[in-house]
């Protein structure tokens, strides 16, 4: 049968249909992707089931890197907080700008160097929403603040580390190991301030930093890990109908450790009350990444959106055996693998291939470049990573060298090796010179055997590389704060953050 002809009023909406339907599938093609970090603090690289745990469970993040690429070597800057946060948020090395060490005390009134161009800067620039949820650690004084910096949004703590329950009580079960305690000042302990010292070090102080929505401190009643999730799922739905920036800076599972029953529960048979309850704390954090992904999948943004999840560096050595960073050695603090090496995970559905497992060294310094490049922002020639995409999409890793820097302690990976310089402790404490060390990272992962004198044509070309990159290095802004020392390869050697 023949159908008539449409004319008229008829003819006009069929062709605005028409149009607005090919209009809607440019711009969905053209759209530019989402890109979510989260970083988990002080996350132990053997605490996550995809790098072998067999306590922690964690079914979503191990989703996550089935649904994408997994990094066996994967590395951080510092192998402390504020300064592996400050590359990851810059695109540079740290000391290139003096964020050397972890700000403590009267430190902590100043940030990154103001003339640092910040990720969110560059993305906002780039038409972005960018939103931060969590722990900041990179300056609260005016002009260093997270607002200040490029994000639109801000909910979180400004400093380095706070209690979960701030505004709930105790919880169910908590505990802060010897050695794990932090700091707060006198105004939020109500002592006089004639017989107040100027900070007060107590072992399970209920609050070391406040929350706060935007610049304001607000009272928040949740666990703080499921808060920080709540307040990431809003800003996904706020922002579903234009391209958005996340940065989700968990403080899970960071001391003071202290976790809910819901969490507790899926680990009553764990004896060690340290590792039931941190463990109970990654679970925590390991369903704000199943939370986040399901939103996602709500929101019909899974395939336009990458996800970046890593920890800021390893789990502690103070926790007293609670966390693990095994198959490797070292903890927080070392320039070991357990201290720089983290889990690492890229997922973006459609555009990289799931189920990969890089070997290559890959640094969270990579993360900027990756991302800007996605965004179609313009090259930025300072920055010391490199973009990721090409090595997930396939083509062979370029040979490259990453450094490392705290005071005397000095490490570079290039390949198969590891070069460690320390400074050794005489007998009084005292430094007392370097003790060098080389390792095979293909043979030896878990670093237990120094190669130095079997190999000193490669310990010579490392030692160039490191004072080659040095010369590009500022002064530290501040000393090292926290020293301690570690005894390793028959030696004394003295680790600064």
């Amino acid at each position: 049968m023949m159908h008539r002809l449409l004319t008229g009023p008829a003819l006009l909406v069929l062709l605005c249909a028409s149009l607005t339907g090919t209009a809607s599938a440019r711009q969905a093609a053209e759209r530019k992707p989402n890109v979510i970090v989260i970083i988990a603090d002080d996350l132990g690289y053997g605490d996550v089931g995809s790098y072998g745990s067999s306590v922690v469970k964690t079914p979503h993040i191990d989703a996550l890197a089935a649904s994408g690429a997994r990094m066996e070597r994967g590395y951080v800057t510092h192998p402390v907080c504020a300064p592996s946060r400050a590359a990851l948020m810059t695109g540079r090395y740290q000391q290139r700008f003096g964020y050397e060490f972890n700000p403590v005390g009267r430190d902590r009134t100043g940030g990154v160097d103001a003339r640092e161009v910040m990720l969110p800067r560059r993305m906002k620039d780039a038409g972005y929403a960018t939103g931060m949820v969590g722990k900041w650690h990179l300056g609260q004084a005016e002009g260093y603040h997270p607002l200040d910096r490029g994000f639109d949004s801000f909910f979180g703590v400004l400093d380095g580390a706070t209690s979960f329950m701030l505004g709930v009580g105790p919880g169910d079960d908590e505990y802060t190991p010897p050695g794990s305690e932090y700091t707060t000042r006198t105004p939020q302990l109500n002592l006089p301030p004639a017989s107040a010292p100027a900070e007060v070090r107590l072992p399970a102080l209920r609050q070391a930093s406040p929350v706060s929505r935007g610049r304001e401190v607000v009272a928040e009643p949740a666990y703080l890990t499921e808060a920080f999730t709540r307040e990431a799922l809003s800003f996904i739905s706020a922002n579903r109908d234009r391209p958005f920036f996340l940065y989700l800076a968990h403080t899970a599972p960071h001391t003071p450790l202290e976790a809910t029953r819901p969490y507790l529960d899926r680990y009553r048979d764990v004896p060690d009350r340290g590792m039931r309850i941190y463990s109970a704390m990654v679970s925590a954090l390991d369903d704000s990444v199943g939370e986040i992904r399901r939103r996602l999948a709500e929101e019909g943004l899974e395939k336009d959106t990458m996800i970046i999840f890593l920890s800021d560096n390893g789990c502690a050595r103070y926790v007293l055996g609670a966390c693990t960073n095994r198959p490797l050695s070292g903890f927080k603090g070392e320039h070991l693998e357990g201290g720089v090496r983290v889990p690492f995970i890229l997922s973006w559905p459609g555009h990289i291939k799931d189920g990969q497992v890089i070997a290559a060294p890959v640094s969270s310094l990579d993360i900027a470049p990756t991302v800007l490049s996605l965004a179609g922002a313009p090259p930025v020639a300072v920055l010391d990573g490199e973009d990721l995409m090409p090595l997930l999409n396939g083509q062979a890793a370029t040979p490259r060298s990453l450094f490392w820097r705290a005071g005397p302690s000095r490490a570079v990976v290039e390949d198969r090796w590891k070069l460690w310089i320390a400074e050794t402790a005489g007998p009084d404490g005292g430094p007392a010179g370097d003790h060098v060390m080389l390792f095979d990272m293909d043979a030896d992962p878990g670093e237990q055997r120094n190669v130095a004198t079997d190999h000193p044509d490669v310990v010579a070309a490392l030692q160039d590389r490191l004072a080659a990159w040095s010369k590009g290095l500022g002064e530290p802004q501040w000393g090292s704060n926290r020293q301690s020392i570690r005894e390793y390869d028959g030696r004394r050697l003295r680790m600064y953050n």
